[in-house]
């Protein structure tokens, strides 16, 4: 590059192209944001997902046995670890992905519609957590908490298989 190509800003069209083809030299947050995209966070989600799973099948267990002080602290332990997976999700992936995808209608409506789903799955299964939160000390609460246990079950298998095969691949890196 000249000096006077330099001082007046221009590029080469090869050091134009070099600097397109350089990831790290690529936007780093979504437009509108301080979001930053980051290549550990579905990796990260999906393991919160096998958590979450594993301790859901913990609630099952303790509660197949009939042990409801155990069951009664995986329910305070899957509260506490939804709870946080929910806010992930919410903060650094949705509204990352409609940032990202804001000239993107189609998938931009598709992320609505999860965001959406979301928050209403997200409220039932915290409504299902708080009300059972007591199972430990409230033999009572057996009977309709195993039907509701199962329901709540099959809902958020669902919901993680199709997050994980729909909208997860949305989540890229803005160039």
């Amino acid at each position: 590059m000249s000096f006077l190509d330099f001082l007046f800003g221009r590029k080469r069209k090869d050091t134009q192209e070099q600097v397109l083809e350089k990831p790290e030299e690529a936007p780093k947050h979504a437009p509108g944001t301080q979001i930053s995209y980051s290549p550990d966070l579905v990796p990260q989600l999906h393991e919160e997902h096998q958590k979450l799973v594993e301790i859901f099948g913990m609630i099952n267990t303790a509660f197949a046995k009939n042990d409801l002080p155990l069951t009664a602290k995986f329910i305070d332990e899957f509260r506490r670890d939804i709870q946080a997976h929910l806010l992930t999700e919410n903060i650094r992936f949705y509204i990352y992905l409609e940032h990202s995808l804001e000239k993107d209608s189609e998938s931009l409506y598709l992320v609505h519609s999860f965001r959406q789903e979301m928050d209403t799955i997200g409220k039932a299964v915290l409504a299902f957590l708080s009300q059972y939160k007591d199972i430990g000390t409230r033999p009572d609460y057996a009977l309709p908490f195993g039907r509701d246990l199962e329901e709540v079950g099959k809902i958020l298998v669902d919901r993680i298989r199709r997050e994980e095969e729909t909208l997860y691949p949305l989540y890229l890196p803005i160039y």
